[in-house]
């Protein structure tokens, strides 16, 4: 039987060029000859055979035997009467004579995960929904991304706030309590940690097993498009972790799907991620390249996303990533650069803007590899965003030394601007910062409490004027302490607590400033935006840096990370008015306060390289913005 018109599909799918391979494979709903049911097709080349077993046949594997396509690859069957939320495998019968039960690759549904869970994928007619978002999507049509704020809360679904019994927010209720807190602290983005279904929670998301299937977790997929639907109607744009990198081993799953290496590759140095106990995709198989692209593509359409960070980017480039001598092979140009892989990347940016060319496709990527945010026909992989991962690790190691010996490290500050416009940044302060004894933001800093907190203020204030877009995970805006727990919430409770809810005050005045103010954001990619003042002063702990708008908007950033205040410090700066835009030590966000002054007027004073200049005390562990008037 072939009824269903899927040669040419078919066809493209195994020339890798199907990027809509999940509107053929998978469980779909369909009439034939006037019954209600769902095809099933699934790709399974080296099979014997292969059968459809769920709930509607008692899980017999004799009831629904399918039958080969065109192809003699992709078996195919239409079951009647099949109901929604029905679940089902695939019961694969190898060559050497072994049962496979797998999930579907291409299923729109799963089973909720647990403990006594058979992972099973479940039917799921996706359409339906009714988005609200037109006005939002088409405002997105207008704008430069690149031109715009960019301010991004990274959070984890399954642990930002718990019922009082533990139990998960659903998609629902997090589409009031959630986009609520978003909007109100003056984030513009949000980014998700992977919802694409994974067994164990403990992965964080990022050992998927379904990459079609948005997590049972916390409801229906038409639950999830209420959600990402909730943030648009308020403004805030979704970002989704994708994780094409690698997938885990579990026996349901991807892993030897046809009881051979399928979507992992046959090259014995080609297949496992031992570091992570996962196996790599073979991305010099068309239909892998297909499957994952098709990934992309479907939650891009289906749930309106904004944008991919894809994660783990540096894996897929290096042949001899986390491996040692001997443990890989060579490409054909005897190098270490996975071929394929930068092949992949390329081919799905190039798709991924083709239909969305708003799009953001952010690469998670750690090395010095080139051009990864420009175009593919320039030689680049074709991501507009790059995590920034050396500013991220050089900050970091700064302010968690103490202030007595940060004049040794104070080149940590200053490196980022030798190739802050090689790349198009996203400066990160991700969940993998505050894990595994790294310590919560708070914690990185030196001193007693509340020197903490101001350390916490100052940072944010040095970042959120620092070229690049920004991403800090959740629970730094309030100063929790303890490291993140994916089984537990966020600390909210400590918003209670004076300091606390200062610090959150804080952050939402800085987010806010950061938003409205056209010079900390307007111009990311040279230097026309961005000049430095102070940057030589490590004595001091001290930098200072003008940003600029292309209205010639002016905005100076004064960042005093010593232990000490610094009393009558000179700045350089053009001849004129100057009013405090933000500042970190006052008294609303738990600061001294000792910063009592508002307008500030040059003086003919050269300092700096410049003949006019402001005088200024700035307290410890404070950042000040100065905005010219006139």
């Amino acid at each position: 039987m072939n009824a269903f018109q899927t040669d040419y599909p078919l066809y493209l799918f195994h020339q890798g060029e199907n990027f809509h391979s999940h509107e053929i494979m998978g469980a779909h709903p369909i009439v034939l000859n006037r019954r209600k049911g769902y095809v099933f097709r699934v790709w399974a080349p080296r099979a014997k055979s292969v059968s459809v077993v769920g709930e509607f046949n008692g899980w017999d594997s004799s009831a629904h035997i399918m039958h080969k396509l065109i192809d003699d690859q992709t078996f195919e069957i239409f079951i009647p009467n099949v109901k929604q939320y029905d679940s089902y495998k695939y019961c694969i019968q190898t060559w050497d004579g072994r049962t496979l039960y797998k999930a579907d690759p291409y299923a729109f549904h799963s089973e909720l995960p647990g403990e006594y869970s058979s992972n099973a994928s479940k039917v799921y007619d996706l359409s339906g929904y009714k988005w609200q978002d037109k006005a939002y999507l088409d405002k997105q049509k207008h704008k430069n991304i690149y031109a715009s704020p960019v301010n991004i809360y990274e959070v984890n679904l399954l642990s930002w706030k718990k019922h009082a019994d533990g139990s998960f927010l659903t998609y629902r209720e997090l589409a009031t309590e959630l986009v609520e807190y978003v909007v109100e602290m003056g984030y513009t983005h949000v980014e998700i940690m992977p919802l694409t279904e994974h067994p164990f929670d403990g992965s964080w998301g990022y050992q998927v097993t379904g990459y079609f299937s948005i997590t049972s977790r916390l409801g229906t997929p038409q639950d999830f498009m209420f959600l990402v639907d909730s943030f648009h109607q308020k403004g805030i744009g979704v970002i989704l972790d994708w994780v094409p990198a690698h997938f885990p081993k579990d026996d349901f799953g991807l892993y030897e799907f046809d009881g051979e290496p399928l979507y992992e590759p046959y090259a014995w140095d080609r297949r496992e991620n031992e570091g992570w106990g996962t196996r790599k995709f073979d991305y010099g198989r068309k239909e892998i390249v297909a499957f994952l692209i098709s990934s992309a593509v479907f939650l891009l359409r289906t749930y309106h996303i904004d944008g991919l960070r894809v994660d783990a980017v540096a894996s897929m480039l290096y042949l001899d990533y986390d491996k040692k001598p001997g443990e890989w092979t060579p490409n054909i140009y005897g190098e270490n650069k996975n071929l394929e892989a930068v092949a992949f990347l390329r081919r799905l940016n190039e798709t991924v803007f083709k239909y969305f060319p708003h799009a953001l496709m952010v690469a998670e990527e750690s090395t010095a590899w080139p051009l990864v945010t420009r175009p593919t026909d320039m030689g680049g992989l074709g991501f507009n965003f790059k995590w920034n991962m050396g500013w991220m690790n050089d900050v970091l190691s700064y302010i968690t030394t103490n202030p007595l010996y940060r004049r040794f490290h104070h080149n940590q500050l200053t490196f980022s601007m030798m190739y802050a416009f090689s790349e198009n940044y996203v400066l990160p302060i991700s969940h993998d910062e505050v894990v595994h004894g790294k310590g919560s933001l708070i914690n990185k800093m030196p001193g007693d409490y509340e020197e903490k907190f101001a350390g916490v203020r100052c940072f944010l204030g040095y970042m959120l004027s620092h070229p690049g877009k920004k991403l800090n995970f959740m629970g730094s805006e309030i100063g929790q302490f303890k490291e993140w727990n994916y089984k537990e919430g966020v600390e909210f409770f400590l918003k209670d607590f004076p300091a606390h809810k200062k610090l959150s005050e804080c952050v939402k005045e800085l987010n806010h400033c950061y938003k409205n103010t056209p010079a900390l954001y307007e111009i990311e990619d040279s230097w026309d935006g961005f000049e430095w003042i102070a940057a030589d002063d490590g004595d001091a702990n001290l930098l200072a840096y003008k940003r600029k708008d292309r209205a010639g908007n002016q905005v100076i950033a004064i960042v005093n990370f010593a232990g000490i205040d610094h009393i009558n410090y000179r700045i350089g700066a053009e001849k004129g008015k100057y009013k405090v835009l933000f500042n970190s030590d006052n008294v609303r966000f738990g600061g001294s306060g000792r910063l009592k002054k508002r307008v500030f007027y040059t003086e003919k004073t050269y300092s700096h390289g410049r003949e006019d200049s402001i005088q200024i005390s700035i307290p410890k562990l404070t950042c000040v913005y100065l905005i010219k008037i006139n």
